[in-house]
């Protein structure tokens, strides 16, 4: 997220401790472009509260059309946990004017590609296609804003296709089934706690009524914000959206209630047993985040540069320690999100090799963190994080879905679209002193969950999974 706004592809130099972009065919600093890059981005609110973002991109013929709802499991409570996602399912089973799946094939006959994912922070859903369709496309999606007319029949049925779902994304992957446990452990009160697909006895126990009340308490166009990038005129997408979303009547939204976690006081460890060949650990600490979309506190930032430093490609720290030189590890990670709306973890995982314990591992993790803390980090380290960050912003813009997921995901976690330029900033302005600070301030026992995969005997009915379940999708 924490990436500069580009609209071209460019290829990246280095310049003593500069960063230079040089665009095909333009000869523009970074600061210029990102002026340019504003001039072609558009908001408007709509009479009901709806917001409504384009973005300009005549290199194709095509559209990415999305509208985000700020919800998802972070909103949900005890009981119906799971319930963001399955209404998800559910939006697809018809409105009073269109017939179940009936969606899904318009899409598909006009040639385009559509889908929805949920996560912690969102609900989303959105189509790519031809421009000349986008019309139709807004038709669809305000029409299903306020007129679902899925049935308990089509409940009963679809809640079964996302208890088979999490049977396959968590149930029977063992690093799945970890990262469930992680986030239970690493938080008591926190919402993140909550599986994004949901616990198994609260997906039995949940019934159409669930479903359709967070339908009646979210889905409103105030809650809502419509993202389209591509090939398009924003005033007459503006006009479009008027004509079809506009007409959607608003809702009064429910009060939430912020759910903060208590100061964790101790190191917290667990161990989950199943089916898979080797050992896997996860360590992840509290760390801050950006709050309300306030920029001005620089730890987020300079964490965010932490997690480059470790991880990142093959020479990183992580990598370059534990597999390459003592392996420990067949495959090691850092990640960190400064931005979504809940509580944050710095979250470090590594399968370990046969015959490694995990308490190495977990040793030798923390003496390259605290090497940094002590040590500080290299300019030639600091550098390199800098620039993969501005070269990822330039290819990522070269697809109008990736362009569309940016602006979505920043607006639904509290950061204005208008801010992603200057977030970029901040992490090109983040110093090695400020990266050893965090590492010096953060990553203390206290604060610290472990989590160990202990690996039982493989079968074919209980096979090794791979990734655990970030987010859940259609």
């Amino acid at each position: 997220m924490f990436l500069k706004q580009f609209n071209q592809l460019g290829t990246i130099f280095k310049q003593g401790k500069n960063i230079l972009i040089l665009f095909i065919g333009v000869g523009i600093s970074s600061q210029v472009f990102a002026q340019k890059a504003a001039e072609i981005m558009h908001e408007k609110i709509l009479d009901n509260g709806l917001k409504v973002i384009v973005k300009e991109d005549h290199r194709s013929p095509t559209v990415a059309h999305m509208i985000w709802y700020k919800t998802g499991a972070i909103d949900e409570n005890y009981g119906v946990t799971g319930v963001a996602h399955v209404l998800e399912h559910m939006m697809f089973k018809g409105t009073k004017n269109i017939a179940s799946g009936e969606f899904s094939k318009k899409i598909a006959a006009l040639g385009g590609r559509e889908n929805a994912f949920t996560s912690s922070d969102y609900t989303a859903y959105f189509q790519q296609i031809e421009k000349s369709h986008l019309p139709e496309m807004m038709r669809l999606e305000a029409d299903r804003m306020h007129l679902l007319n899925f049935t308990e029949a089509e409940f009963l049925k679809e809640i079964k296709v996302v208890m088979e779902e999490r049977r396959l994304r968590t149930e029977d992957k063992a690093t799945g089934l970890l990262y469930e446990q992680f986030l239970a452990t690493a938080f008591n009160s926190a919402p993140n706690r909550h599986p994004v697909v949901g616990w198994m006895s609260d997906l039995k126990n949940m019934t159409y009524q669930d479903a359709r009340d967070w339908y009646d308490r979210w889905y409103t166009p105030s809650n809502a914000v419509l993202v389209v990038v591509g090939d398009v005129n924003p005033q007459e997408v503006f006009s479009l959206a008027q004509k079809t979303y506009g007409q959607v009547p608003n809702k009064t939204l429910p009060l939430r209630k912020v759910q903060s976690e208590p100061e964790q006081r101790g190191m917290r460890r667990f161990i989950v047993k199943a089916p898979a060949e080797n050992i896997v650990v996860f360590m992840g600490w509290k760390v801050p985040k950006i709050i309300n979309g306030d920029l001005g506190p620089i730890e987020p930032f300079a964490l965010s540069v932490l997690s480059g430093i470790l991880d990142g490609n093959q020479n990183t720290r992580l990598n370059r320690i534990l597999v390459k030189q003592k392996r420990i590890s067949s495959g090691v990670g850092a990640s960190y999100d400064a931005d979504a709306r809940g509580e944050q973890l710095f979250f470090i995982s590594g399968t370990l090799l046969a015959g490694k314990k995990p308490e190495l591992f977990e040793s030798e993790v923390k003496k390259i963190i605290s090497d940094i803390a002590k040590n500080g980090v290299q300019a030639a380290e600091l550098e390199r994080v800098k620039i993969a960050v501005t070269a990822s912003q330039v290819y990522k813009r070269d697809s109008v879905f990736g362009q569309a997921m940016e602006i979505g995901s920043s607006e639904m976690s509290g950061l204005s679209w208008k801010k992603i330029d200057q977030v970029s900033e901040k992490i090109l302005d983040v110093t090695a002193a400020q990266v050893q600070e965090v590492a010096s301030k953060y990553f203390q026992d206290a604060q610290l969950t472990v989590g160990i995969l202990d690996p039982q005997q493989m079968s074919k009915k209980n096979p090794l999974g791979s990734q655990p379940p970030f987010v859940v999708k259609h």
